[in-house]
Formats: C-alpha cells, sequence, structure tokens
C-alpha cells in the first residue's frame, strides 16, 4: 500500500490540533468529576452554618430568606417545623426526607435532581438543612467559565509557538536534505546558519565530514586505481619487451625467460595481495577466526626461515619472554601479517631484526633508517610511498588483518631502527 504523502508541517499542525483536542475533553470531562468533592465539601459547609442559629422558639412555616436551602426542625416535643420555602426547594413529604437523610451528611437522587443535606441532632432535638445541587452547579459554571477562557488563550500561545517551531524545524530538515542531495556537488555552497547548537547541526556537521571523507575516499581510490595500474603496467612492459627482443634476436630466450618468469612472480604476489586485502572485506562480518588461537612461535620460526635465504647476512633473533604465546586468528592470518612485516624488514635492515612475545604483546623490530614523520601517519594506507619511494600493500594488509583479529598495530622511530608493536 502507497503510503499518504503529507509534508512535516501539515503532520506537527494535526498533532497539534489532536492534543488540544485530548486536553479539551479531558478538562471538560475529567476536571468537574475531580472539582466535585471540593463543591460538596463547600456545601456542606453552607449547609451546617444555618443550622446553630435556629431558635427553639420558631413556630412551623418560619420564614426563610434563602431561596436554595430549606430546614426542619423536630422539636422536644417531636413536632415538626418546616422553613416556609421547603416545598419550593424539594416537593417531597418531611417524613421521606427524613429517612432519606440517615447520615449526618450526604446527598440523594429525587425526581431525576441531586439533593444534600446536612443534619445536627442533640438530646433535645434534630434539624436538618437541605438544597439542591444548583449551588455546585452554580460554581462549576463560574470556575469553568474562569479556567477554559485562560485555557483557550495558553492553547492558542503554545499552538503559534508549535506552528513556529514546525516551520523552523521543516526547514532544517529540508536543509539536510538538500545536504545529502548534493553530496557528490563540488559546487554546492552551504549557506544555512543554525541558531542554535543542536542535534539538527550536529547532524548537518556529521554530513560534511561524510562529504568530506567520501572526497577523501574517492581521492584515494582515484590515487590507488593509478598506482595499481602503474604497478602492473611496470612487469608487463618489461615482459613484452623481452619478447620483442628475442623475436629480434636481441636476447637469448634463456635470458628472456628468466627475466619473464621473475616478472609473472611478482604479478602474482600483487594478484595474490589484492585478492587477500578484498577478502577482508568479506570475512570482517564473520567471526569465528576470533574464537580460535594460534601458537605464534612455530609461525615465526616457518617465516623467518623463508627470508633468511633472501638475505642471510640478517641476523634474526627470537625472544619468547610469556609462557602462553596463543594469539586470536588462524594460522593464516598470522602467517600474512608476519610474512609482509619481515618482507618490509628485508628491505631496510642492516643487519639485525628482532622478535620479541612478551606481556601479551608482539614486537618487531629492525636496525634500518628511520621511517620519516610524515610517513608515520600513512604507512598503512594502501600504495603510500614510504623509505626510497618504495609502496604496495603489505603493511595495508598487515593493518587491516591485525584489525580484525581485535589488536591494534603501532609503528614507532628507536633511536635506531624501527619497530612494530601488535597489541
Amino acid at each position: 500500500m502507497k503510503p499518504l504523502k503529507n509534508n512535516l508541517m501539515k503532520q506537527l499542525f494535526t498533532i497539534g490540533i489532536i492534543i488540544v483536542g485530548i486536553i479539551s475533553l479531558s478538562l471538560i470531562i475529567l476536571l468537574p468529576k475531580l472539582l466535585l468533592p471540593i463543591y460538596e465539601k463547600n456545601i456542606y459547609e453552607y449547609l451546617k452554618q444555618p443550622l446553630e442559629l435556629i431558635d427553639n422558639n420558631i413556630n412551623n412555616n418560619y420564614n426563610v430568606t434563602s431561596v436554595d436551602m430549606a430546614y426542619i426542625y423536630i422539636k422536644p416535643n417531636n413536632e415538626i417545623v418546616a422553613s416556609n420555602n421547603f416545598n419550593s426547594i424539594i416537593n417531597a413529604d418531611y417524613k421521606f426526607v427524613l429517612e432519606k437523610a440517615d447520615k449526618e451528611f450526604g446527598n440523594f437522587r429525587y425526581l431525576g435532581k441531586t439533593y444534600y443535606y446536612y443534619t445536627m441532632s442533640t438530646d433535645d432535638d434534630y434539624r436538618l438543612s437541605i438544597s439542591t445541587n444548583n449551588y455546585i452547579l452554580e460554581i462549576r459554571k463560574d470556575i469553568l467559565f474562569t479556567i477554559y477562557p485562560i485555557l483557550f488563550i495558553t492553547l492558542l500561545i503554545i499552538s503559534a509557538f508549535l506552528v513556529f517551531w514546525a516551520s523552523n524545524l521543516a526547514l532544517k530538515i529540508e536543509h539536510l536534505k538538500e545536504k545529502i542531495d548534493n553530496l557528490d556537488n563540488d559546487d554546492y555552497v552551504d549557506n544555512y546558519s543554525y541558531d542554535f547548537d543542536d542535534e539538527l547541526k550536529v547532524l548537518s556537521e556529521a554530513i560534511d565530514n561524510m562529504k568530506l571523507h567520501l572526497k577523501k575516499e574517492e581521492e584515494y581510490k582515484n590515487q590507488m586505481y593509478q598506482n595499481i595500474s602503474h604497478d602492473f603496467k611496470t612487469p608487463l612492459t618489461v615482459i613484452k619487451s623481452y619478447l620483442e627482443a628475442v623475436e629480434d634476436g636481441v636476447e637469448t630466450e634463456e635470458e628472456a625467460a628468466k627475466i619473464i618468469k621473475e616478472q609473472i612472480n611478482k604479478l602474482e604476489i600483487k594478484v595474490h595481495s589484492l585478492l587477500y586485502l578484498n577478502k577482508l572485506n568479506y570475512i570482517k562480518d564473520y567471526n569465528e577466526y576470533k574464537n580460535q588461537e594460534i601458537d605464534l612461535s612455530q609461525i615465526l620460526k616457518s617465516c623467518i626461515e623463508k627470508f633468511q635465504i633472501q638475505r642471510p647476512e640478517i641476523t634474526f633473533k627470537i625472544s619468547i619472554i610469556d609462557k602462553n604465546v596463543l594469539f586470536n586468528g588462524t594460522y593464516d592470518m598470522w602467517e600474512t601479517i608476519i610474512d609482509n612485516i619481515l618482507n618490509n624488514f628485508m628491505r631496510y635492515a642492516e643487519k639485525i631484526v628482532k622478535i620479541t612475545i612478551k606481556n601479551g604483546k608482539i614486537i618487531f623490530y629492525n636496525d634500518g633508517p628511520n621511517i620519516n614523520e610524515n610517513v608515520l601517519d600513512d604507512i598503512f594506507t594502501p600504495y603510500t610511498k614510504g623509505i626510497k619511494g618504495q609502496f604496495g600493500l603489505g603493511l595495508s594488509i598487515v593493518k587491516k588483518t591485525v584489525s580484525l583479529l581485535g589488536y591494534e598495530i603501532i609503528v614507532k622511530n628507536e633511536r635506531k631502527g624501527v619497530s612494530f608493536m601488535i597489541k
């Protein structure tokens, strides 16, 4: 079912009308009921006071000036005396009224009307005052006529504020929509000014930050594509040139095959690195690898054996201080991490590579040159140029894999050399 199209202003206005209607109905229905005990307390006080002034010597049908209150007085000799307005207040027999007035004070219904009474008795006589509910109706009318104009004016003022606030809110939301629609528009100029530092302003600033992030990501991807293209183009160019050299008889097939094989191996490594980096984006939603533990001592020895062949002049030192060398992750993930770190070290190390495991941390150290401080922050970014203009995917793969396993990697320049710490 297609939702009804209705803008925010209309929705808020409708909600305002509903709220006002609910409040008005609640006051009309509930307020009189809530105030009724107060009204009744007043009328009982009103009925009580005259009873103390009735004289014992009054005669039947004694005259009273009150038009809304009548009296019954039973003398010590059981003679019943009533005020002259008794029948105009309630057209009923005295005995009927006396039977209904069976408490000190209260009310009863008669012929569709409510009557209130108050009694006072002594050892000698009995006194009763009675009145209709006109007194309560008058008080109720006076109070409601006082409350409702004030309530109406108050609701009008609140409604005006609500309309103003809603219109302002609608403008802010329209502005946010406009900003989102122009996320990819570099020519868009935002001239909207926020009067208050509220959540919508925070959201607006978050959109600005997102736009900057997306722009930076786009620039990074474009740069990465260029670097990948260059990185793949170089070995392909070398392969092509050697094939042409063989065809022209300038180079022997044996020598060309050797060079071509080297370049193909380089391409294969780069392709595997790209595939692994892309694979990490898919396995991050699966936590099985975090529940596994691996003994790093065996992986370290296996990795070092591979790199010792490349540079036999380098001395590798392993120092395992912790008794527990189990770390979260799989064998393949940790082999990838260590291989890429040591592969980086092989470019720069002079004589020593140290690997230390202590206090739940793994520290890799080489005695090569320090890393430029301007490069340190971006060293784990793919294809960021490092020392001697070297760049690639290795350290980016290390950073991403370590993060997936719940660890952190920090690179630090030492007095001589560089250390990588995983903790």
